[in-house]
């Protein structure tokens, strides 16, 4: 399981709505929309991804 950096879900690779590859790294998508948004500016989800990971390993 990976996380959706736009809506933080859980998603399956193997299953998810879509994907993209930004930077030589893959992200995967709960829905097309969030795909979507990740596209516009990517750089603002990797950075909040980047914050949650931090989190969770305090």
């Amino acid at each position: 399981m990976v996380i959706d950096p736009v809506c933080s879900m859980e998603v399956d690779p193997k299953k998810a709505k879509a994907s993209s590859v930004y930077d030589g790294h893959t992200y995967y998508f709960c829905a097309l929309s969030c795909k979507m948004k990740f596209d516009q500016d990517p750089e603002i989800y990797i950075e909040k991804l980047k914050e949650e990971r931090k989190k969770v390993k305090k």
